[in-house]
């Protein structure tokens, strides 16, 4: 048993490392250059050097705030971080210039000092400085990675929130929505939403920006694929392939 659980480890991460390098040659040769930081025109002489993209990647939650947890105990917060650095992963592979609001387990509210006491403040600190880091980071896209939780276990299912500050914010979640229905849930019929103002994040983005419910750990079935090595680099696979087929729209 042992050996074979191994097998499959080896397989899985072979195949996964040979997926990243597959769609970073289409990436590639998808966007023209753009993705890899040039512009070609017609001559050597004539090409114009520009900034890869930006993409900050925030993985919901951190230290203390867990977010949603699952009936074996497992906590949003891990999750999203495992996902958002999978994303990441292949975005940089694929010439994207990938920054992460966090990259262990914390929240962000004490991240640039502006208080001595954040008893009380936490929660407002930690979301203004989530939108903060992006914006300091002249992002071209804002993608907040969470889990979705529901007191009744039949809701499952990906679903993409979008900021109303940016006309493309609704194409690309359009495009996650739509690559998770066909590469990850066949039977997914969720619809993108439009932010209200409850979503700090995304109703005060200006930048583009999008947030990506992964799925609900009320659900055991989907608590069980989220929580599997494969699936969520399959997951990772379809936010990235889908994030490098939208973001052509940015400043289109």
């Amino acid at each position: 048993m042992k050996a074979s659980a191994a097998r499959r480890r080896y397989l899985s991460d072979f195949f996964f490392f040979a997926l990243i390098f597959a769609m970073s040659s289409v990436f590639v040769f998808a966007a023209a250059l753009r993705i890899t930081g040039f512009t070609a025109v017609h001559t050597a002489a004539d090409t114009v050097e520009t900034s890869p993209l930006v993409i900050v990647l925030d993985p919901g939650h951190g230290g203390e705030d867990g977010g949603a947890s699952g009936a074996d105990g497992t906590v949003e917060k891990d999750l999203n971080l495992t996902v958002a650095k999978a994303v990441g992963d292949i975005l940089t592979a694929a010439g994207y210039d990938v920054r992460l609001t966090r990259t262990d387990d914390r929240l962000l509210y004490d991240l640039y000092g502006d208080l001595s006491d954040y008893t009380g403040h936490k929660k407002t600190y930690d979301l203004r400085n989530r939108l903060r880091f992006a914006r300091e980071a002249d992002a071209d896209l804002f993608v907040s990675i969470h889990m979705n939780k529901f007191p009744e276990e039949k809701y499952k299912g990906l679903q993409v929130y979008y900021s109303p500050g940016a006309a493309e914010s609704q194409t690309i979640a359009d495009t996650v929505q739509n690559y998770a229905k066909l590469y990850l849930q066949k039977d997914n019929t969720r619809v993108t939403k439009r932010s209200s103002s409850a979503i700090y994040l995304l109703s005060r983005a200006e930048m583009p920006a999008i947030m990506i419910e992964c799925g609900f750990l009320s659900n055991e079935a989907e608590l069980q694929n989220l929580t599997d090595s494969i699936y969520q680099k399959q997951l990772a696979l379809t936010i990235a392939a889908a994030i490098a087929e939208s973001t052509g729209e940015i400043g289109a």
